[in-house]
């Protein structure tokens, strides 16, 4: 059984990535496979991308985002191996945002390069790189599903978030039982001051009784989609792992909602 380092103490303190190398790899691997690739326009000091590719024979259309924390590296890792292999189901609609906040992965901080949380940014957008990320998320068709990426440095095993408004027909368990297999679920009953249940959190407080929002509350909010799936790797475990666990839960999520469409 594969266990925790223990090397977080206060913060994360494990494996780090070259995030100008990982986006140069997921840029070149996008452009080889077909993707459109946009660049927001005055976002930060370093580029954001937003790669998109449209199905032809659309079942599914999805928006995918990671690296909105610099200090979850197993996000862009496992989006950019993803872009690189291109394992897409052929009939999904895909939207993808490699690294929200680079400058952040610079300095192995949640925040970006001037201290600003920017997943506690989408209800007043203050930072350069959250108002161009929803300039360009703004122009984007709705969708049927998002899917956020994120690590937890806390955390005792895999999670997630659901939020799901309407009482949609959800993959949740499916991702916690696949991702299951191959590392552990957090168990706790209270994960992040929230509720939990076998992994699963769905927060029930309304979006207006809070004054700040993370990115998958104005996607919801802005109805892009009515369902999102906030996923929480466990980051105190190796970053191979994590990368392996994530992959695995988007690809279960894909999987799954192709098949319920």
């Amino acid at each position: 059984m594969i266990k925790p380092l223990e090397k977080n103490d206060g913060g994360y303190f494990g494996e780090t990535i070259v995030i100008s190398d990982i986006l140069d790899r997921a840029l070149i691997a996008a452009r080889q496979f077909g993707w459109t690739t946009d660049i927001f326009p005055g976002s930060s000091a370093l580029p954001l991308y937003g790669f998109s590719r449209i199905s032809k024979h659309e079942r599914l259309s999805v928006y995918i985002s990671s690296g909105i924390h610099g200090d979850e590296p197993g996000g862009p890792m496992a989006l950019t191996e993803m872009i690189e292999a291109d394992f897409w189901p052929s009939d999904i609609s895909l939207y993808l945002c490699p690294c929200l906040n680079p400058t952040g992965f610079q300095k192995n901080t949640r925040e970006n390069s001037i201290g600003i949380d920017l997943n506690r940014d989408y209800r007043h957008f203050k930072s350069t790189e959250t108002k161009a990320h929803k300039g360009w998320m703004d122009l984007l068709p709705s969708f049927d599903i998002s899917i956020c990426i994120h690590e937890d440095w806390e955390a005792k095993g895999f999670y997630l978030y659901e939020l799901n408004p309407d009482e949609l027909d959800s993959a949740s368990q499916a991702i916690l039982n696949k991702v299951s297999t191959i590392c552990p679920i957090d168990q706790s009953e209270l994960i992040d001051g929230r509720t939990a249940k076998s992994g699963l959190i769905k927060p029930l407080e309304s979006p207006d009784a809070r004054p700040l929002w993370p990115e998958a509350f104005y996607i919801v909010q802005n109805n892009k989609t009515r369902l999102s799936y906030t996923l929480e790797a466990p980051s105190d475990f190796p970053l191979n792992l994590r990368t392996h666990t994530l992959r695995l839960a988007i690809q279960t999520t894909l999987n799954s909602h192709l098949d319920k469409s």
